[in-house]
């Protein structure tokens, strides 16, 4: 699937008033960059261990990457990288099946693993640690996204936000809906927990978003 960014006109329509100072942008940055490549340098072997893994089993066995299009900064579409989790053309297989459609959008545009036919059995292990997320540090460094932010949407699921005000910040890897239960939270709740963080951005609400992701991801709490 090609990547179209919107035009100049779109982009400007999803401007919003959001002002954050310089340095905070900065720090972010910076540490969005300084991170994602001392874990992309130390995860790198777990790369390998994921390819191998696709390679030998019969039933993972294609590309090593996902690349799901994502909605970014000003509406702009970009790849989100994960570790393939799902048989090769799942998107082909959920959009041709009515009935399982049907229960993606009403379980807040994903399924649960035990619902979804397209998971295959080393996806469900990467899912369940939370590994199939490692390859999004590849997104940060390239600027698509950033540590910590509201998590990149569809484009389907923009009808579920203000739209202009979610478009006005960089998505992160990690957020504040993340932080408080991930999938087992929906819409509308995650909605409203995505929009409370922008309005209360800042080093300090990064920091503690960030400890606590962390501590979710141990305890695999949402993760599926």
């Amino acid at each position: 699937m090609e990547v179209n960014s919107r035009t100049h006109e779109e982009v400007e329509s999803t401007d919003y008033e959001i002002r954050y100072s310089f340095f905070y942008l900065f720090i972010k940055r910076l540490a969005d960059i300084i991170i994602s490549a001392v874990a992309l340098f130390f995860l790198s072997p777990v790369f390998v261990l994921v390819l191998l893994l696709d390679v030998f089993s019969r039933e993972n066995r294609g590309p090593l990457f996902y690349k799901q299009v994502r909605v970014g900064l000003h509406g702009v579409k970009f790849k989100m990288f994960k570790f393939r989790s799902m048989i090769v053309d799942a998107d082909k297989k959920l959009y041709s099946n009515p009935e399982l459609y049907k229960k993606y959008v009403n379980n807040n545009f994903k399924l649960e693993p035990q619902d979804d036919p397209r998971i295959t059995k080393i996806g469900k292990l990467i899912r369940r640690t939370s590994i199939d997320e490692i390859p999004q540090f590849i997104n940060i460094i390239k600027g698509d996204m950033s540590l910590i932010g509201p998590r990149p949407v569809i484009e389907k699921e923009l009808v579920e936000y203000d739209e202009k005000k979610l478009l006005s910040v960089k998505p992160g890897a990690m957020g504040l809906w993340q932080a408080s239960g991930r999938s087992n939270v929906g819409y509308p709740k995650r909605a409203e927990i995505e929009m409370h963080y922008i309005d209360e951005a800042g080093l300090w609400v990064d920091c503690k978003i960030m400890v606590k992701n962390i501590k979710n991801i141990f305890n695999r709490n949402g993760a599926y």
